[in-house]
């Protein structure tokens, strides 16, 4: 958890508040510690770019982040369509 707080330049009390929220993913191992997935720090930083740009309170950040997520997937499943839909079409 230090590790994560410090590349973000966060205390650890916030980005364990974060975690506790749902905002950041952490899982916990047998000693009650916590592991971040290598994109943790990125996403601490969009929660902070939302908070201090936008001035959105925690619950309103869940709510766009999961809003950008799922914006997110479907651009990609519309780059896939697109790049199908170029592909030419064997006859048989």
């Amino acid at each position: 958890m230090a590790g994560v707080a410090s590349r973000s330049g966060l205390p650890p009390e916030l980005v364990s508040r974060f975690v506790a929220l749902g905002l950041v993913d952490a899982e916990r191992d047998a000693r009650g510690r916590l592991w971040f997935r290598p994109s943790a720090p990125s996403v601490i930083a969009r929660v902070q770019r939302l908070r201090t740009g936008l001035g959105l309170n925690y619950a309103a950040i869940g709510v766009v982040l999961d809003l950008l997520d799922r914006i997110e997937r479907l651009e990609v499943a519309l780059r896939r369509g697109e790049r199908a839909a170029k592909e030419p079409t064997p006859w048989t």
